[in-house]
């Protein structure tokens, strides 16, 4: 079975310090726009940039970066970050992801997550995209309980943590989705060397993804369900596969990919398998992290099916199932 390390091998070149991280490249892509052109050209413009990738030997005036956060900016005034799509002017109001202004809720490093990423700065922004009935996050998903913090300061705290042995920044919450703009300003402030994390639900709108590319160099995505039903009864959202599955797909072309399943009680069947069967279809040269935590949180004792603790058997029963599709395990 191939190794994590070639799977993530743009990864690890970053942290060897023998490639720059994508959005340092973003920095030196130029780029020409006005701020009153529409953003029709603007798109036109940021997609022509990405398909001809030329950089610059010293920054330029404008950069591929400067004019993905132009593009946030129009878009945080008519939200369309994830697939709802609520369309409201966040300088106003916030969305259904409970989100106005970026708050974070804590940033540190965090030893628990996959070996390949540890230690990593996780940054949790409160708020989220999705209402899961059993987020073990609930208390900053399902409530605005961050604070602001100038892209600047962040960005110093940033460097410090890598001074500190960070190996990645990672974007979580919650959920990232809501706060790709400030994400961006950070990032404009930011000027160490360090691989980006996207860790997700992976419900972004077309928009967002494009405004990822040449930004994210590792999607850590949460894939939950496989079929619309249960994401429905269980999250609260529409049309998830359509947009989870395009989302993936779209991840794994541009940058490289480690999908978490959460196995949940009752849904081995319905949701973990047809889950993995689709990644060795169609993502087969990813990292997947098979999920033994679920246990009853928030509201979880609400639905009958998923009241209890997963079981050792559950977890074994989709794990022998990604063995025999060959899916890359961590």
């Amino acid at each position: 079975m191939t190794s994590v390390r070639i799977i993530l091998s743009k990864y690890f070149e970053i942290l060897e310090e023998n490639i720059p991280a994508k959005y340092q490249n973003c920095k030196y892509i130029p780029v020409e726009f006005n701020t009153d052109n529409s953003l029709k050209i603007l798109w036109e413009k940021h997609d022509s940039a990405l398909k001809n990738i030329k950089l610059s030997e010293v920054k330029p005036e404008q950069s591929l970066l400067d004019l993905k956060i132009e593009i946030a900016n129009r878009i945080f005034q008519n939200c369309c970050f994830c697939e709802r799509r609520c369309n409201v002017d966040r300088r106003e109001q916030s969305g259904n992801c409970g989100v106005k202004q970026p708050g974070v809720a804590s940033e540190f490093l965090h030893i628990g997550e996959e070996s390949v990423l540890v230690p990593s700065h996780t940054i949790f922004f409160s708020g989220c995209t999705f209402h899961c009935v059993f987020c073990q996050n609930w208390d900053i998903s399902q409530f605005n309980t961050g604070l602001y913090v100038e892209p600047l300061k962040l960005a110093s705290v940033i460097a410090e943590r890598k001074a500190q042995g960070s190996r990645n920044v990672n974007w979580v919450g919650g959920d990232p989705t809501p706060n790709v703009l400030y994400i961006l300003q950070t990032l404009k402030e930011l000027n160490v060397n360090i691989p980006q994390v996207w860790n997700s639900n992976m419900y972004c709108s077309v928009e967002t993804m494009k405004l990822l590319q040449g930004v994210i160099d590792v999607y850590l995505t949460d894939f939950k369900y496989g079929n619309d039903r249960c994401a429905k009864r269980l999250s609260k959202v529409e049309n998830y596969l359509r947009i989870v599955e395009r989302n993936h797909k779209t991840a794994y072309s541009n940058g490289e990919v480690i999908v978490r399943h959460l196995v949940m009680p009752n849904h081995v069947e319905c949701c973990s398998k047809p889950i993995i069967r689709w990644i060795s279809e169609n993502i087969p040269e990813c990292v997947v992290n098979i999920m033994a935590q679920y246990r009853p949180e928030y509201h979880a004792y609400e639905y009958d099916d998923i009241s209890r603790h997963v079981s050792a058997e559950e977890v074994l029963e989709v794990k022998e199932y990604a063995d025999e599709l060959n899916i890359h395990q961590i």
